[in-house]
């Protein structure tokens, strides 16, 4: 013990001196390359002097990167995370132009502007060459990733030695995208555990190398995959492929909460108007969120899926974990010692050389969004939504900073032997919404999501117990051209004009704005004036509404989620029924069930508890879709089920809008700005997948498609279970209540 104990002393001794030696040289270089970074007096100096400043000034910039930063990095715990991935590059030439002043040797000067860059370089090389190095020796790798790992917590107990269990969400990976991207060879690490003929075999054929770079040192076998199927080409498959429906909303608010507390219960979509409280719903508003949470744990009487050692990161939910990091529902509450919703960002930026890396990569991804905006203009690209702005910067902090610090939490939560654990990486959703789910922006996507699953994999060899790793995602998102670029409105325009209300002149002059006034006007029996299409209306022509119509009542609520719409009437305090608004408003069902661009409307009824409108005047009773589904046909499977289900929540909209889907190219219509969209049913948005490990029982017994996220915790549940963790009991009522 005694010997082992001083080779790793002297190991990690010799790694310090040759990181040291390494950076010294980098200093030496930028020096003579860098006209305003200066190692030597303006009399100039011997070649041993500036070596000697170069040493003194690499050592002491390293050794305030190892105390100062983790101390800077606390003190701006009141600063947002996304302002200090930007502060990143200001506070390492900080500390560089202080290690320059510290020099004992008297020389050393940088203009500031200069220091950013030296640093920025230094940090990086310092980074690689203590990784390549730590990588050699397995040993100190470890050590590595838990000093990342218990960075800021208490004392871990000693973890048991069955297995854990680490759930990655890759959030609005479609089924079939992730099927084709395997396929393609763009996914070489999910291509490895599925080891199908056509998964292991890249789109310009030929057999990835076995172990793709990224497999666990040495290949043999994987503690991940349960430590049964060697690591490498023409390995049996180690985990099995399996597809699950969504609910009506499907979208990462429906699905995490049924996913993480057992219930989504009255969640009708990502964002609704509640009547009973005067209040807009937003699954990503932290109120909401917590609020939603609340409810959840409610209905269920359970914590959640992570209540016994478990661990959130990156979620909207906790799951009812004790350790949680980027968890939305309890970023609104004071930060104390157990609530860490950003403790991730900042015991991930306490590493000066993560923070560089990071930094770097988020500049790249700017510009890298930016070149691709701009060629997709440029080449007249359709469909194609806007992507200015901001936007470059939100997508930057979605596929770099949340992924970076997401992985990082992960990693540390497998080396502290944590039982269970969800994560979810947002990248891919973020860029599909604005580029389109099969485009080369989201397939660059999941090359890298495909790198972060093999990174998982092989720190899972260093953990101190096994872990499974399942892959999932909450929904998929479906293809095409936004509602307003198809028809020149908005929903909301066309719901306006269905009340007889007044819409913004852009819509007024398209066809299908002059269609709904002309829908209108033939319902409320007013004649259609000569010159109306070819004269701007005056103030008086817009006036000439019904005087005792539409505009005597509050104007309605018209939300939108993805191609899922809701109109709310808030000054009615109830749940309209189809008989009060065709009272109120003659012409609106008839305008929005007969526009081509909605697939279908449900409504209240008085007479049959709820009934589905489509086109031609298709008015089918929920108790009857399943003998004649009508417009819900085209849809598919499972439908209606949604679709009832949701027709029960408290909240559900008086008016709920599923736009139109055309099943021969999988596409939809947005009501949202976004080419990718998810939220309602049609295409692949309704069907995400499952990539679970063959140790584990099949999602479902039957070979049938789990249906809806409750499903889906219950499934998570059992694996739990059959890990021999802590047993967590099943939410009591979830089968019965989707049978109801």
């Amino acid at each position: 013990m005694g010997g082992m104990r001083w080779r790793r002393i002297a190991s990690q001794i010799g790694r310090s001196v040759a990181v040291w030696a390494v950076s010294t040289v980098t200093m030496l270089l930028l020096a003579g390359l860098l006209p305003d970074f200066q190692l030597q007096s303006a009399d100039g100096d011997s070649t041993t002097r500036i070596a000697v400043t170069a040493a003194c000034g690499a050592g002491a910039f390293g050794v305030l990167s190892a105390v100062v930063w983790p101390l800077l990095v606390r003190l701006l715990l009141l600063v947002p995370a996304f302002v200090l991935g930007l502060l990143v590059f200001f506070l390492n030439g900080s500390l560089l132009l202080l290690a320059l002043r510290i020099n004992p040797s008297g020389r050393g000067a940088a203009a500031p502007e200069t220091a950013v860059i030296v640093a920025a370089v230094m940090s990086a090389v310092a980074s690689a060459t203590g990784a390549a190095l730590a990588v050699r020796d397995d040993e100190a790798y470890r050590r590595r990733l838990h000093r990342l790992a218990t960075r800021g917590r208490r004392a871990h107990p000693p973890c048991p030695t069955t297995p854990g269990l680490v759930c990655v969400q890759l959030d609005g990976v479609g089924h079939d995208v992730l099927t084709d991207a395997v396929r393609k060879g763009l996914m070489p690490t999910v291509a490895r555990w599925l080891a199908t003929a056509d998964a292991t075999r890249p789109a310009g054929g030929g057999v990835p190398p076995a172990g793709d770079g990224a497999s666990p040192v040495g290949g043999g076998t994987s503690p991940a995959h349960g430590g049964t199927s060697p690591v490498g080409g023409g390995a049996a498959p180690t985990h099995r492929l399996t597809p699950w429906r969504t609910d009506w909303s499907s979208q990462t608010g429906a699905s995490q909460l049924g996913i993480l507390h057992g219930s989504n219960f009255d969640v009708p979509a990502f964002r609704w108007y509640e009547k009973d409280r005067g209040e807009v719903m937003v699954c990503n508003r932290p109120t909401s969120a917590v609020e939603l949470q609340r409810r959840a744990v409610l209905r269920t009487g359970d914590g959640g899926l992570l209540s016994v050692d478990g661990a959130s990161r990156g979620n909207l939910f906790s799951g009812g974990a004790g350790e949680q990091a980027l968890v939305l529902s309890i970023a609104t509450r004071r930060r104390s010692p157990a609530n860490r919703s950003r403790a991730g960002y900042f015991a991930y930026f306490s590493d000066p050389a993560n923070a560089v890396r990071t930094a770097l990569s988020f500049v790249a991804e700017v510009a890298r969004e930016i070149g691709q905006s701009t060629r997709a203009r440029l080449r007249g690209q359709r469909p194609r939504v806007g992507r200015g702005g901001l936007y470059p910067f939100v997508r930057a902090f979605a596929t770099v900073v949340e992924r970076d610090v997401v992985v990082a939490a992960v990693l540390g939560d497998m080396l502290a032997g944590r039982t269970a654990v969800y994560a979810d990486l947002v990248a891919y959703d973020e860029v599909a919404h604005h580029s389109g789910p099969h485009s080369r922006d989201a397939e660059k996507v999941l090359q890298r999501l495909d790198r972060s699953l093999a990174l998982l994999e092989r720190v899972a060899e260093h953990a101190p117990r096994p872990y499974r790793i399942v892959v999932l995602s909450d929904h998929g998102q479906s293809p095409g051209e936004t509602f307003r670029a198809r028809y020149g409105l908005t929903l909301g325009d066309l719901v306006r004009a269905g009340c007889g209300l007044h819409v913004p002149r852009r819509a007024e002059r398209t066809r299908s704005g002059a269609e709904a006034r002309a829908a209108v006007r033939a319902a409320l029996r007013r004649p259609v004036p000569e010159r109306e299409d070819r004269h701007r209306p005056g103030p008086a022509r817009r006036a000439g509404r019904p005087p005792a119509g539409p505009a005597s009542h509050g104007e309605p609520i018209v939300l939108a989620s993805g191609n899922l719409g809701l109109v709310s009437f808030p000054d009615v305090p109830h749940r309209m029924t189809k008989e009060e608004i065709d009272a109120r408003h003659p012409a609106l069902l008839t305008t929005l069930a007969n526009h081509p661009g909605i697939g279908f409307l449900l409504v209240r009824s008085e007479e049959h508890g709820g009934v589905v409108l489509g086109a031609y005047g298709a008015e089918i009773p929920l108790a009857e879709l399943d003998d004649e589904p009508g417009p819900l046909a085209r849809f598919g499977p499972g439908a209606a089920d949604a679709v009832r289900r949701t027709h029960s929540f408290p909240h559900t909209a008086d008016i709920m809008v599923n736009s139109a889907y055309d099943p021969a190219d999988g596409e939809v219509l947005a009501f949202e700005e976004q080419i990718g969209s998810h939220g309602g049913l049609g295409g692949a948005q309704s069907r995400p997948f499952l990539l679970s490990p063959r140790e584990l029982s099949a999602p479902a017994e039957d070979g049938a498609e789990p249906a809806g996220a409750e499903h889906v915790h219950h499934v998570l549940r059992r694996w739990l279970g059959e890990l021999d963790g802590p047993q967590v009991p099943l939410v009591p009522g979830v089968e019965e209540e989707r049978a109801a």
